[in-house]
């Protein structure tokens, strides 16, 4: 068993192609050596975590313009691990929705972790607290945009089963790209492992905190737009 092998019988379509050309081919190495240990897909999704955390303690305390980009290095390491655990799951065909709620448990707080990092190593760096109240606001709002989601997501509000898998992809027109295009560079704006990359290489850490946290307000604006719509009307006279 080859990784190219993994590789092409693991991958997500569609992806990302940051995940696609970048994040999955070295994932794709490690599967291949982990496919006939006792290593389980929970176990990747922990140790991704813990290289994560190693990570943003980096982001805080390693100093000058090598420091962050070390520290954003390794969260690119955990990144790969992240994805590891999913093609590692599916290679053995062991995915399950506990797995795969351990992952975005674990991602969620990845976020948290590095948005607070970059804003006490802006506020280290430029010696200026509006950087960590801006850190504060996007930890607010990053998790209120969470929280809605995954009440939105619940069977009891959306009708749907909790295992109920979203409807193919319809091809979409000139103007609706057009349209789109605006969500699509939010996307990549809060896809922070691919984004996070480019703002080390450039050594400039508030290229990612200013955008991530004006993205996840917006976001969290229109969560509760939808709250307000969902639960604020009147009731019908009985």
């Amino acid at each position: 068993m080859g990784a190219i092998e993994v590789y092409k019988k693991t991958r997500k379509r569609p992806d990302l192609f940051w995940n696609t050309y970048v994040a999955r081919p070295p994932a794709a190495v490690v599967v291949a050596l982990l496919a006939g240990t006792r290593t389980t897909p929970d176990q990747v999704t922990l140790a991704a975590f813990v290289v994560a955390m190693a990570a943003v303690a980096g982001i805080i305390a390693l100093p000058g313009y090598w420091g962050f980009l070390a520290g954003v290095i390794v969260f690119e390491l955990s990144y790969v691990l992240d994805c590891v655990d999913g093609m590692l799951a599916r290679w053995r065909g062991t995915a399950s929705a506990t797995g795969h709620l351990l992952d975005f448990l674990m991602d969620e707080i990845k976020a948290f972790a590095l948005l607070g990092a970059v804003a006490v190593r802006m506020f280290r760096q430029e010696h200026d607290a509006r950087w960590l109240l801006l850190g504060v606001g996007g930890l607010v709002v990053l998790a209120t945009g969470i929280a809605i989601t995954t009440f939105q997501r619940r069977p009891e509000v959306s009708g749907k089963p909790a295992d109920a898998k979203a409807a193919p992809a319809k091809p979409r027109g000139l103007i609706a790209t057009l349209v789109g295009l605006p969500l699509a560079v939010a996307k990549f704006l809060v896809h922070y492992p691919s984004y996070l990359l480019y703002v080390a290489i450039a050594g400039r850490p508030e290229l990612y905190l200013v955008p991530y946290v004006t993205v996840n307000a917006l976001y969290a604006l229109k969560s509760l737009a939808w709250l307000a719509l969902r639960f604020g009307r009147a009731r019908p006279a009985a």
